[in-house]
């Protein structure tokens, strides 16, 4: 999967499905930075991922701050050939002064396998 290269950060398009309903997502980050994948409530509530009461609400810190999100298992993540199902993610408002959907976290790259080839600009998942 070719990266897409904003802010001279690395992007990708990833889509999320819960409960038969999918959301695509057309600004993801991939970071070996962050230990968790983080996806934006704006988008997630359209497929009606969002807070609930027994929600426990978690601080995370990175290099943009502070940021409060919950955690919610999602039924089906798709990253070009690779997809992974009941996969736990952050959810967040990712309000970082830029465009930003999601971050796709070391979580995500090691369960998958992912290769990053920066020289190349692309992702690849070995088989």
């Amino acid at each position: 999967m070719r990266l897409e290269f904003k802010h001279n950060l690395p992007f990708v398009e990833l889509t999320a499905v819960q409960n038969g309903r999918a959301v695509r997502f057309s600004s993801v980050l991939i970071d070996t930075g962050s230990a968790s994948t983080i996806l934006s409530i704006d988008e997630l509530t359209k497929i009606g991922v969002a807070p609930a009461p027994n929600d426990i609400i978690h601080r995370i810190r990175g290099v943009g701050g502070v940021e409060a999100v919950f955690r919610r298992r999602i039924d089906l993540i798709e990253l070009a050939e690779i997809s992974v199902r009941d996969f736990a993610i952050e959810v967040g408002a990712l309000d970082y002064g830029f465009d930003i959907q999601g971050i796709i976290g070391t979580d995500f790259l090691v369960r998958t396998r992912a290769v990053i080839d920066l020289s190349a600009r692309e992702v690849r998942f070995p088989g």
